[in-house]
């Protein structure tokens, strides 16, 4: 496929590769950080880790929009969908998610009518065809699907589809990188960016994390040799001692990012003042609430939600694993009582989960050991 397998050139992988090792500081460890799901995924897929010198880790970050949700806000979507004459509809990901009370499938099996959509303009068709039905969406993610849900918010209200209303889980970006950085007991050398967040809010909105903590970013693509030119470029920065943002998918993302999808973004949401994150704890203004002048689409002020802050299961490690502090297969419950079948944690059911990446690609266990 052009454009595709043009990025998964082994030899020039192999090529990136052997640059690597003259740009590492003799006996110095470096840590880097993928931040979003989806390089995890592409890091395991295509054993970027067994390409790096030794010295060079990769540590994942809290970039999966279902891994951080928290169990609380899974129940809020479960009640919702358990009451007469709803339509609860949402992204497939989220159906298996578990909360306190099940997950959206199981309650899908008991009864209640919880449909999957591949996009909100689905939800919002679904309910114009059942006007005698409520019809909720369970909104989630970062930057990256907010304007789509604020734009199918903004039809909705034009069209006057009055059965229509949104529970939101849009989160932010820039606040739980800034929790981790302020953590002392993790040191991160640099940041592989997240593109398709970029290509929304744009590469400059990273800009803080060499102003403000001394720290290196690349954003990047999703395939093999962008993750690769990535890594290089943030070694390169740091041998040169240079610290700055630099965009390495420039065939996507601009400096600016979409004016116009943070423009609907900006007239459908406010900053919730906390936000529960699933091994972040709450975090002040990480995540979206619909607008005032949206409130009649705002499902949290239609129905009646539980809004219970819950710990995860004992058993389950997720928040470390999405703090960067172990690996998926360090988890004491990974690829035994937890798997993608019966999953304990959310970092095993979503496909951008880094314990659903490392199950999925066989990474049961230290890069270097055999499988």
């Amino acid at each position: 496929m052009k454009f595709a397998h043009e990025f998964r050139d082994g030899d020039l992988g192999r090529a990136l590769a052997a640059e690597l090792p003259s740009l590492l500081e003799p006996g110095r460890a470096y840590k880097l950080m993928e931040v979003c799901g989806g390089h995890t995924h592409t890091i395991y897929r295509y054993a970027i880790e067994t390409l790096l010198p030794d010295g060079v880790e990769l540590v994942h970050g809290p970039g999966c929009p279902v891994c951080v949700l928290p169990m609380g806000r899974v129940d809020d979507g479960i009640a919702i969908a358990r009451r007469p004459g709803v339509i609860l509809t949402c992204f497939g990901d989220m159906m298996r998610v578990p909360g306190s009370q099940g997950s959206l499938q199981e309650a899908r099996s008991l009864g209640a009518d919880v449909r999957m959509v591949y996009s909100p303009l689905d939800a919002l068709r679904i309910a114009r065809e059942n006007p005698d039905r409520e019809v909720v969406f369970f909104a989630l993610g970062f930057e990256t699907t907010a304007p789509s849900t604020a734009l199918t918010l903004m039809r909705a209200r034009r069209e006057r589809v009055r059965n229509f209303s949104c529970l939101c889980n849009h989160v932010l970006i820039e606040p739980p990188l800034r929790a981790l950085l302020d953590a002392p007991e993790l040191q991160i050398d640099g940041f592989i960016g997240p593109g398709h967040v970029a290509t929304v809010i744009g590469a400059r909105a990273f800009g803080f994390v060499p102003r403000d903590y001394a720290r290196p970013v690349v954003v990047s693509g999703f395939e093999p040799l962008d993750v690769m030119q990535s890594i290089q470029m943030l070694l390169v920065q740091l041998a040169s001692g240079r610290c700055e943002v630099e965009n390495q998918y420039r065939r996507v993302v601009s400096w600016e990012g979409n004016p116009r999808a943070q423009a609907a973004m900006a007239e459908v949401f406010s900053l919730r003042e906390h936000f529960e994150w699933r091994g972040l704890g709450s975090i002040a203004d990480s995540a979206l609430r619909i607008s005032d002048a949206y409130a009649a689409f705002d499902a949290e002020s239609r129905f009646s939600v539980p809004g219970a802050q819950l710990a995860d299961p004992r058993e389950c490690q997720c928040g470390e694993v999405l703090r960067g502090e172990i690996k998926p297969w360090e988890c004491r419950v990974f690829g035994t009582a937890c798997t993608p079948e019966r999953a304990i944690g959310a970092c095993m059911v979503s496909p951008e989960g880094a314990c659903a990446a490392y199950y999925s690609y066989g990474r049961h266990q230290p890069v270097g050991e055999a499988v």
